[in-house]
């Protein structure tokens, strides 16, 4: 079979990537979506007590219901750039914050994709990549690190199409990356499965030299690792968190429903229709890596963009034989040069981030941002014990209040998390001991949850505020605390 097109022609040259970048920093920029995440706000607040004290919490400084609890601020660094953008430019500032990030990674990406394929196919796998990544284009550590998962993934393969050892200058990237986002343990894995794939296509005389390379490589990424305030505990903490019961309450952690049309559906079609269609051919390392991306994908949501990011990396030189294009040594195309390409993408992001900043955002009532309801709550009240919905969280912090639960599932942990499933389904038995238990006097949940209804048919507790975004429900003034 001929394969369907010899591609050899880049009718951009070079341009595709920076446009369709620029395109993407513009649409985050001056998209709300971005700020559709609860977590978006504590993560701003936890940036600004780190500035103030100067030091990483050790315990939990926001949630006041019973005894401190001890949380492993992983992220640090990412909430402290967001501090830092909200102190420049508000929220309109983490709004760029977060869109420069998208459009950086984006950049990256496209630009290793050119050395395999044409420009058109590039522009349709950054498609591809935005299709997949999209639902995950939030104000929230994981994006900031997108621009690291990309640079550590070309490195890596620059490094197998040398055939050489990744560069050591790469072990400071993984100290970025586990300031980041627990991200880093997923980096750290694709090494060592690139290192694998070396040891077990190097000739016997070389096998020794490539296990001893590829180990101290290892070896120093782990060190890399442990340069965060958490020391041992920070390296740790990822595979903490997947050994928790309660993450399959959380909709990124649950596997993709396929109750309609999902993009990932449409790009598990694709590949196929590629695959039966034109002579793809991979290792059979990479073969099973795509399979347990796919795998990851599938099983828990959050894990697209891995299959966005190093799916398409590793698929894109097969394609790109399998179309006739051969690769470009030492150079990226016919086109204007890269300095010429990076001081234009500059130029456009700092033009659409001044426009961006020209324009006030106006922080109104959303699915995680309860406002209208939160501003009719008396101040004598927002003190005084919440129970609240999980997606509410990130806002109480944001506004002062201690909440019940956020979105800091590690740190609450599977007690926590099941008893509030419980209370939510609702069990009318075990709100009204929480509710009594835990001296609340006041609660906020969306309007569509069961859990209002209970509330509602709840002796000694009323209405204060029903709004189409949240309800908030107080004891009634005869209704005594035990």
């Amino acid at each position: 079979m001929q394969p369907l097109a010899a591609t050899g022609s880049r009718s951009f040259g070079g341009w595709g990537v920076v446009i369709g970048a620029l395109l993407l920093f513009v649409l985050m920029a001056f998209s709300p979506a971005q700020l559709n995440d609860g977590d978006t706000w504590w993560h701003i607040r936890a940036g600004e007590w780190i500035l103030q004290h100067r030091a990483v919490p050790q315990v939990d400084p926001f949630a006041g219901e019973g005894l401190p609890r001890a949380w492993v601020a992983h992220e640090w660094l990412a909430e402290v750039l967001f501090a830092l953008a909200h102190r420049w430019g508000g929220v309109a500032g983490v709004m760029l914050l977060t869109a420069l990030a998208c459009a950086l990674a984006m950049a990256l990406l496209g630009r290793r994709l050119e050395r395999d394929l044409d420009e058109l196919t590039v522009l349709c796998g950054m498609t591809i990549a935005f299709v997949l990544m999209a639902p995950g284009f939030l104000a929230r550590p994981h994006v900031l690190a997108l621009p690291v998962l990309v640079a550590w993934t070309v490195a890596l393969l620059e490094a197998r199409d040398r055939d050489v050892v990744p560069s050591f200058w790469l072990v400071p990237l993984m100290a970025l990356w586990a300031n980041l986002h627990g991200g880093f343990a997923f980096g750290i894995a694709l090494a060592g499965f690139f290192g694998l794939e070396a040891l077990l296509g190097a000739p016997a005389e070389r096998r020794a030299a490539t296990f001893r390379g590829w180990l101290l490589f290892g070896g120093a990424i782990v060190l890399a690792a442990l340069a965060t305030p958490h020391g041992v505990g920070g390296l740790l903490f990822p595979f903490q968190l997947l050994r928790m019961k309660s993450l399959s309450l959380i909709d990124e952690w649950r596997p993709v429903a396929f109750e309609g049309i999902v993009p990932l559906e449409l790009l598990l079609l694709g590949l196929l229709f590629l695959l039966m269609r034109v002579p793809v051919k991979l290792s059979p390392m990479r073969i099973l890596l795509l399979l347990l991306l796919v795998h990851m994908a599938l099983h828990q949501r959050r894990h697209a963009v891995l299959l966005a990011v190093v799916g398409l990396l590793v698929l894109a030189e097969a394609v790109g034989r399998a179309l006739n294009r051969t690769p470009l040594p030492g150079e990226v195309g016919s086109g204007p040069p890269r300095p010429v390409l990076a001081v234009a993408f500059a130029a456009g992001l700092f033009v659409a981030g001044m426009a961006r900043m020209a324009l006030p955002v106006t922080l109104g009532d959303a699915r995680n941002v309860p406002a209208t309801a939160l501003a009719a709550v008396p101040t004598e009240l927002r003190g005084k014990p919440v129970l609240n919905g999980y997606d509410f969280g990130g806002y109480l912090i944001w506004n002062g209040i201690s909440p019940w639960i956020d979105g800091r599932t590690d740190m609450y942990g599977d007690e926590r998390m099941f008893a509030y499933d419980r209370l939510t389904a609702p069990d009318a038995g075990f709100l009204a001991e929480v509710l009594n238990r835990d001296r609340i006097a006041w609660t906020v949940f969306p309007p569509g949850g069961r859990i209002v209804g209970a509330l509602d048919a709840l002796p000694g507790w009323k209405r204060l505020v029903a709004g189409p975004f949240a309800v908030v429900h107080v004891r009634e003034s005869g209704a005594a605390l035990p």
